[in-house]
């Protein structure tokens, strides 16, 4: 009932973690693939190692958390040690890259696609240390350039996680699709926002600015994924304040094939997944479905 596909791939349910949490060693996730996720992306990393910011690079807000790592890496030599280590058997393993240039990326790719089961590209991260993050995905020639660079280097899937920090999201994504992205994550964290403790008047994250995540942003992720299916053919992960099955079903609605799950985690720890397996599990049974892929762009039936 809960198995689907995507992007051509076996998983046992839609579920999966986002990139950022518990994704940095592979202890934590295979932790996560036995507490229910139907895959696991890993922390984005890069090509060379890059500490990020210093701490505090995480604030809680009304509605979420900010945060500014910085996109902390210990570098693609380091971190192929980790994704040796995960249990692909027991789940799909994706792997999230980031980098300054197209060849960053072609290069990084080339070195773990035997490692993983799909390359998704942060492109798009709003907290990105100089030369990386969301600068990339807020220029369609660009992000058509690093999918085409990746896709030309391996034989796996890849996906392009966006930023919802742009005038028009459909724009990017129909770029990456004509690089050649097998599927489309939306979205990352939204902003650079930020948040002065009234005690000191100084701002709290060492960055100052840091992206937003959490319940709060998912309303603007239900409308990107919802833009982005009307004008792409390729799969769509959602992602962005996943707190429990309904929240799920809604994204499937949007257009999801999948969705990936961070934040919450903090909270309810890997233990939301099943929670929220069996609950998605009961909505199906006792709904006019028989499957997730039926209730893919359930919302858009008025417009076929």
């Amino acid at each position: 009932m809960l198995k689907t596909k995507l992007c051509g791939i076996d998983l046992e349910n839609p579920l999966m973690l986002a990139a950022g949490i518990l994704g940095s060693h592979a202890s934590s996730l295979n932790w996560v693939l036995d507490s229910g996720a139907g895959a696991v992306v890993c922390k984005s990393f890069s090509k060379d190692a890059n500490e990020g910011y210093n701490n505090p690079t995480t604030v809680e807000v009304e509605g979420g958390i900010i945060n500014a790592v910085g996109l902390s890496s210990p570098g693609v030599d380091v971190f192929k040690e980790e994704l040796e280590l995960v249990d692909r058997k027991k789940g799909v393993s994706i792997a999230s890259i980031y980098g300054a240039t197209a060849d960053d990326f072609s290069y990084v790719s080339s070195e773990i696609v035997d490692l993983v089961d799909m390359i998704e590209l942060n492109v798009s991260c709003p907290h990105a240390m100089s030369g990386c993050g969301s600068a990339i995905g807020q220029d369609p020639l660009l992000t058509k350039k690093i999918v085409q660079s990746v896709k030309e280097e391996v034989d796996i899937p890849v996906l392009a996680k966006l930023t919802p920090n742009v005038t028009d999201i459909k724009e990017i994504a129909i770029a990456a699709q004509e690089g050649g992205a097998d599927g489309i994550t939306l979205i990352n964290s939204l902003g650079p926002g930020m948040k002065i403790d009234i005690a000191t008047g100084n701002p709290i994250l060492s960055n100052k600015f840091g992206g937003m995540s959490g319940p709060a942003v998912k309303p603007i992720a239900i409308r990107c994924v919802y833009d982005v299916y009307s004008v792409t053919d390729i799969p769509i992960i959602g992602v962005g304040g996943i707190r429990n099955y309904a929240d799920v079903v809604e994204f499937l609605y949007a257009g999801a094939s999948a969705v990936q799950i961070g934040t919450s985690i903090i909270y309810e720890g890997p233990e939301i997944f099943n929670d929220i397996n069996r609950k998605l599990a009961e909505f199906i049974e006792d709904s006019q479905f028989n499957n997730v892929e039926e209730m893919v762009g359930f919302a858009h039936k008025g417009e076929l």
